[in-house]
């Protein structure tokens, strides 16, 4: 069996080129670092060194064997590095941020049932849209909304939730029909404000695609839960991800119903900023327990790819163009 010490032993040898600076690096004397390298290769049964003009240079069988060496050599670090880990006790504070369109019952049980698991822990929650400066400093974890932030913190996608355009069956009751998304921009708005800033693009398997501008809300919402409150009562029109409509039909049936069959909006991408490197025990469990927490309607959520006829924010009017020619 070989020995980690006359492996470790080699190494530093053939990095150093000689003893005297391998032995000055590991703090062993000459005569211990010479008697170990001599059994490594009894174990091994070929020479790995040779002397050349005062330097220690590999054979054939050693260049064959550094590799492995340093191989086993990793190896070990990473098992006494996850040893460590398992000693680290799960304790402490957490800062953790929410997106507000993050914010839901899942998320707050996912926490609630850490916290279950490792008494010692505390978390310190807070919803926010903008991210801090300081977030990557003060080892923030956020539950992000939207794509990669690139703000200094690790981004990490969760789910791609596919969304569409919805409205209360009495709003559509008393409004011209939604035909096409050109329709869009005649009725009221429900959402956030800044969703619209660059238009709604609505994506649809043979019409390709639209940019529409609906017409600016006078009420902004950063919440889900109250956006959907206000188009539960007729309002308006707004996107929200399918998955959540289906769970709120489920308990109050046909209170929102979609107004564009056929017609998709751009997935709601839900993902985790943390720090980058290696991270805490207490920050590694508490992202793989929000990752085990994810709804199970939500796990695997990927939008349909759908041919397309421009790229995001490009305007595609196809068929304006067609009538007014």
């Amino acid at each position: 069996m070989l020995d980690l010490i006359e492996i470790k032993i080699f190494c530093a040898v053939v990095e150093c080129g000689g003893l005297t600076a391998a032995a000055d690096q590991l703090g062993f004397p000459k005569s211990t670092m010479s008697r170990r390298l001599a059994q490594l290769e009894l174990r091994v049964g070929q020479p790995l060194l040779r002397r050349q003009s005062n330097r220690l240079q590999l054979t054939e069988a050693g260049r064959l064997f550094e590799s492995y060496a340093r191989q086993m050599l990793r190896l070990s670090q990473q098992g006494l590095q996850v040893m460590e880990d398992l000693r680290e006790e799960v304790s402490g504070e957490l800062q953790v941020r929410c997106h507000p369109v993050c914010a839901e019952t899942w998320f707050v049980e996912a926490l609630e049932s850490f916290l279950e698991h490792y008494p010692g822990a505390r978390i310190s929650l807070k919803t926010d849209e903008q991210l801090s400066p300081n977030s990557a400093a003060q080892g923030e974890i956020w539950c992000w909304f939207g794509t990669d932030p690139e703000c200094g913190l690790r981004y990490e996608p969760l789910v791609q939730l596919p969304a569409s355009l919805y409205a209360s069956p009495d709003y559509l009751a008393g409004q011209q029909p939604i035909q096409h998304p050109r329709d869009v921009s005649t009725h009221d708005w429900i959402g956030e404000g800044a969703t619209i800033n660059d238009g709604v693009l609505l994506r649809h398997r043979q019409e390709g695609e639209y940019l529409c501008q609906p017409t600016p809300s006078r009420l902004l919402f950063d919440d889900v839960g109250m956006q959907i409150s206000a188009m539960r009562r007729g309002r308006g029109i707004g996107i929200l991800p399918d998955t959540r409509v289906r769970a709120l039909n489920r308990a109050h049936p046909d209170s929102l119903i979609p107004c564009l069959p056929g017609w998709q909006a751009v997935p709601w991408q839900v993902g985790l900023l943390y720090p980058y490197g290696r991270q805490p025990r207490k920050v590694s469990a508490l992202l793989a327990h929000i990752r085990s927490a994810l709804p199970p309607s939500w796990r695997g959520c990927k939008l349909d790819k759908l041919p397309t006829r421009c790229e995001h924010g490009a305007l595609y009017r196809e068929r304006d163009l067609a009538n007014e020619l």
